[in-house]
């Protein structure tokens, strides 16, 4: 089995379908985090942070009576699993980053800007920059939340395509802001987290992702002393979607190594 954290914050298991045919290989535990999906909201509005997500995760393996576990992070999910991995060393066999980020540092920030800068003459760019900027100013509530991210959502591709569309309306159910506004309201950086991860791990990344591109995906791979990097040329953030087969091949090749 292999759990599967997926991103936002604020957004529920669903968001990954079946990863790109990965759960014809195997059996997908699909979390939806607090507050998303069957999850319920906690008391405390802020209690969205990655220590939150971590202890959420434990509390899951020792339901479960799982030993260890494989698991996959993705996007805002890798952030979670580097920092179980780095709390729990014993529990992860196996540990998948997929599109992902340990901190925004001055040579990720600058690939982020020559990567929106490359879409701008896109039909859809302004509308999405716009929707970005509300994200990040917290300019949004739970009635809107669902136009921003289809308006944001063509960035996240290296070639948006209207074939995706039916995935971009179903990816949203069960999503909720409350983690996404607690999540930009706070620094974040999980590097110091790296050197204490002891399973053997996959670092995935998309070579046109706009946000958690290669310099990212080489800052986790660097600091992991048994890391493997893979980067999917025709790839923008959504990995499983645009290139499914190049991604089920290296994740299910990584596992059953």
């Amino acid at each position: 089995m292999l759990m599967c954290h997926p991103g936002g914050p604020g957004f529920a298991g669903a968001e990954l379908e079946d990863l790109g045919g990965l759960a014809e290989t195997r059996e997908l535990m699909l979390v939806d985090p607090r507050g998303t999906g069957s999850s319920p909201r906690p008391d405390d509005p802020t209690a969205y942070r990655t220590d939150d997500y971590v202890a959420d995760l434990e509390e899951l393996r020792e339901h479960l009576a799982l030993e260890r576990i494989d698991l996959l992070g993705f996007s805002h999910g890798g952030i979670v699993a580097i920092a179980y991995a780095a709390a729990h060393p014993a529990r992860v066999r196996k540990l998948v980053l997929a599109a992902t980020v340990a901190a925004v540092t001055d040579e990720l920030a600058a690939e982020i800007e020559r990567a929106k800068a490359a879409r701008a003459a896109e039909p859809w760019f302004a509308d999405a920059a716009d929707a970005l900027d509300r994200e990040e100013r917290g300019d949004y509530d739970e009635s809107d939340f669902g136009g921003l991210w289809r308006a944001m959502a063509p960035l996240y591709f290296s070639r948006w395509d209207e074939r995706h569309r039916p995935w971009l309306d179903r990816s949203g159910d069960g999503s909720s802001p409350a983690p996404l506004k607690v999540f930009n309201a706070e620094q974040f950086d999980v590097r110091p987290d790296l050197a204490r991860i002891e399973a053997e791990t996959l670092v995935v990344a998309g070579a046109h992702d706009f946000i958690c591109g290669p310099v990212a995906a080489r800052t986790i791979a660097d600091g992991v002393a048994r890391a493997e990097l893979v980067v999917l040329d025709d790839s923008g953030h959504m990995l499983f979607l645009e290139q499914p087969d190049e991604f089920r091949g290296a994740v299910e090749s990584f596992l059953s190594g």
